[in-house]
């Protein structure tokens, strides 16, 4: 059996929280007093697992539900490969239909027009950017994974740093990933999966579009809108790797 901990980080006014970490002696209450972001509240997290040595640091939304054995698969998988810097398995809604949540880095325009265009006029971008043709069927190296379940190689993390705080919520995935990709592999892992409540609430809330559309223009500024030769040479990879024609 794995030796695991679990942080609990809360990043609400107050501490009423605290009191679940009493229902299991593996838990890490941490309170932040402070919504510092996304990324941010994380680090906090990371930097505890990387101090104490630990060799694995999962990231998680609150929203995900799977069985303990999943988490067996991805360890032996990562422990055999060692070249892996993040996975994430397949992932599914609570009905079972899956989720594309592993794809190309975006460029400027996919964002803008997957953002703002109804669906039926982006399906075919959509096809290309989140790899659907694929299958999702098989193992692939990605330089985009969703941040909704990360099983991060602290290795890989002191090497490339954590997440970009400046980036307060939304792309503060892709930024890492590509960080590790970089110099490591991103895998999608199909052989395990979870579900996932996904909400995409920046599509109905104009608070949260504003904190998406100013993070995308931190994201694009700290690596290019227009010329961005590492997201070109990544995306082509994967694009080949994929036999996507």
């Amino acid at each position: 059996q794995l030796d695991v901990l679990l942080y609990l980080v809360d990043n609400s006014a107050d501490d009423t929280l605290k009191d679940l970490a009493a229902l299991d002696n593996r838990i890490i209450y941490i309170f932040n007093n402070a919504n510092l972001g996304y990324g941010a509240g994380h680090n906090v997290a990371i930097r505890k697992s990387i101090e104490m040595g630990i060799e694995y640091h999962v990231v998680l939304n609150p929203d995900l539900n799977f069985e303990s054995s999943v988490i067996d698969s991805i360890y032996e998988y990562m422990q055999n490969h060692q070249d892996v810097g993040n996975l994430m398995p397949k992932i599914l809604y609570p009905n079972g239909e899956n989720q594309y949540l592993a794809k190309l880095l975006p460029t400027p325009l996919d964002w803008i027009l997957r953002r703002f265009l109804p669906a039926r006029f982006t399906q075919s971008i959509t096809e290309k950017f989140e790899l659907r043709y694929t299958g999702y069927d098989e193992v692939m190296n990605v330089p985009f994974l969703s941040g909704c379940f990360m099983f991060l190689r602290t290795k890989a993390l002191k090497d490339v740093g954590l997440f970009d705080e400046d980036i307060f919520m939304y792309m503060e995935d892709v930024d890492l990933n590509r960080r590790i990709h970089a110099k490591y592999k991103t895998v999608y892992y199909p052989e395990a999966h979870i579900f996932h409540e996904y909400e995409r609430g920046s599509h109905k809330n104009f608070k949260l579009l504003l904190i998406s559309i100013g993070s995308s223009i931190k994201y694009f500024n700290k690596w290019g809108w227009f010329f961005d030769k590492e997201r070109k040479n990544m995306n082509n990879k994967i694009l080949k790797d994929t036999n996507y024609v």
